[in-house]
């Protein structure tokens, strides 16, 4: 029987490194840590084995369908799969960046929920039955939903949106708010709070694809918001601590044997939230 592993992308710092910290802790089995650059991410391993603790490393820029293959294909020929993916990488522009929105629009969204989206189309498959996967989202999402116009609501709270629908809804915000249109369409002024919208709904579709395709794998799927975390990202005026933020992804990657929900929902401070 090979080890059982699970996998955190964005696993260098913040967020990530304490969800590779607590795992490292909390599961039986080989825990990874990813990262797109190999010295930070050796660096931060490093660091974790001065606290006694043993991850391992493998490249991982969720931006590169190349980097995505590679270490799929690592996973699936050492592993014969994987037993819990955190999808943790992520990016925000600071409130005071000046890039335009257009610029911030189609950054965002390319790692947040396209790259995410690639990790997902790559991984998924290789999720072994009793499987976990976490999506860290963001309060900032279900927020920015209820923010949207009625008909765009709709349609992220339908039960039969597509994968493909969505795909479309989040590419026709990156064109409209090149032209400075995506107000006029429907859409809120946070291209964050999109991309986290998309991300969330995309976990929701991607449940519901499990509990049909693979009925007895018992596979659970969920989207998460960490908190407010002090963290490069979030700054240092956040209430918790990168510790306190991992809770509630390390729980739903360590939901015990058998569970069937919580599944295809956002969770924050370990309850379900509305959606």
């Amino acid at each position: 029987m090979a080890a059982k592993v699970v996998i955190v992308t964005g696993g260098n710092k913040g967020i990530g490194l304490a969800i590779v910290r607590a795992l490292c802790k909390q599961f039986q089995g080989d825990v990874y840590l990813t990262a797109r650059d190999v010295g930070r991410g050796e660096e931060a391993v490093k660091s974790l084995s001065t606290e006694g603790l043993k991850p391992m490393f493998h490249q991982l820029d969720i931006n590169d369908v190349n980097s995505i293959t590679t270490a799929a294909a690592f996973f699936k020929q050492k592993y014969g799969g994987v037993d819990v993916l955190v999808n943790n990488a992520g990016i925000a522009f600071k409130m005071a960046d000046t890039a335009p929105f257009a610029v911030q629009a189609e950054v965002t969204l390319k790692t947040n929920f396209f790259a995410t989206r690639d990790m997902l189309t790559h991984f998924l498959p290789l999720v072994k039955a009793g499987g976990r996967v976490v999506n860290v989202s963001s309060f900032v999402g279900s927020r920015t939903l209820n923010q949207c116009s009625p008909a765009l609501q709709q349609r992220f709270r339908s039960e039969d949106i597509t994968e493909e629908e969505l795909v479309g809804l989040m590419e026709q915000f990156v064109e409209k708010a090149k032209k400075g249109e995506h107000k006029d369409a429907g859409w809120p002024e946070t291209a964050y709070g999109v991309s986290k919208t998309g991300l969330t709904t995309l976990t929701m579709i991607q449940a519901r694809r499990l509990s049909k395709e693979r009925p007895k794998d018992g596979i659970l799927c969920n989207a998460c918001c960490p908190g407010w975390v002090r963290t490069d990202m979030a700054g240092p005026k956040a209430p918790k601590s990168p510790d306190e933020g991992a809770i509630t992804p390390v729980y739903l990657a360590l939901l015990p044997a058998g569970a069937t929900d919580p599944h295809g929902k956002f969770v924050s401070d370990k309850e379900v939230q509305p959606w």
